[in-house]
């Protein structure tokens, strides 16, 4: 299952949605996910899921590897879809004991189970398609204006970036710590799930001093090159915006917004 977390993985391809400009790409899932919000009815959502598999296509990334990205949060869409399923109050059409299913109920369970999926496939996108110095580069430049009221977007930038780069590196930490302690007896695998969670809290020691030791050697490495921020700081390749970045971003924000406009002016 930890192999399954798409969060934080770069996948590197020659794409039109690799080469575009993180900026916008960030711009663009940030309106992606106020649209899903936005959405108040089944027919956008079909639009949303094309616009997405367009995307997934044009970006050459393999649809397992996005769809994978599913299985580890599997149980939290299973809860959300039952707590919608038997908890929404509504016109009763099925009663087992004191759970029923209601007509309300069951649309809003399947209506949050849709939104789930787009969201955790589209902002997997975002990491999958932009590299994390790419990534870096972008949100310090939506964030430079901010820095006339003294608020440090490199630190910030940095700091998601970097926060998001350890996913997979703390993902591989605890594959190995369980497959060491697995070899010594330890069992993950048996008992109900409040054993099992109960099995896994050896795990958080060891983790969270290689954790520690890592972000030691991170901040050691970033010392002994002299790193000191944004101050007097250069690029080596620095971001420019092309008119393929213009078109891209105009078309899919337009789309977008489209999307949008349907709660206030619905498809018949």
């Amino acid at each position: 299952m930890l192999k399954d977390i798409t969060i934080g993985q770069y996948f590197p391809a020659e794409s039109p949605v690799h080469s575009l400009d993180p900026r916008f790409k960030i711009l663009i899932m940030t309106l992606f996910i106020v649209s899903l919000f936005f959405i108040n009815s089944y027919s956008p959502y079909v639009l949303v899921a094309a616009w997405l598999i367009l995307t997934i296509i044009a970006a050459k990334i393999p649809v397992k590897l996005v769809v994978k990205g599913l299985k580890p949060l599997r149980m939290i869409l299973i809860f959300t879809f039952i707590m919608n399923l038997f908890f929404i109050p509504g016109t009763e059409i099925f009663r087992f004991g004191f759970l029923r299913i209601t007509e309300e109920g069951l649309n809003q369970a399947i209506f949050m189970g849709i939104r789930l999926v787009l969201l955790v496939l589209g902002t997997s996108l975002l990491t999958l398609t932009t590299s994390p110095l790419e990534l870096t580069e972008g949100i310090e430049k939506l964030l430079t204006p901010l820095k006339r009221v003294g608020f440090p977007a490199h630190a910030i930038a940095m700091m998601i970036t970097i926060a998001l780069r350890f996913i997979p590196t703390l993902i591989d930490e605890t594959d190995k710590i369980m497959k060491a302690q697995m070899a010594r007896g330890a069992d993950f695998e048996s008992g109900n799930i409040l054993e099992r969670a109960k099995n896994l809290i050896p795990l958080l020691v060891p983790l969270i001093l290689n954790a520690l030791r890592r972000a030691e050697e991170l901040a050691t490495a970033m010392e002994s090159r002299c790193y000191r921020g944004d101050e007097n700081r250069t690029k080596l390749n620095p971001l420019e915006v092309t008119s393929t970045d213009w078109i891209y971003f105009v078309g899919n924000s337009a789309f977008l917004i489209l999307v949008c406009a349907l709660r206030i002016f619905p498809l018949p």
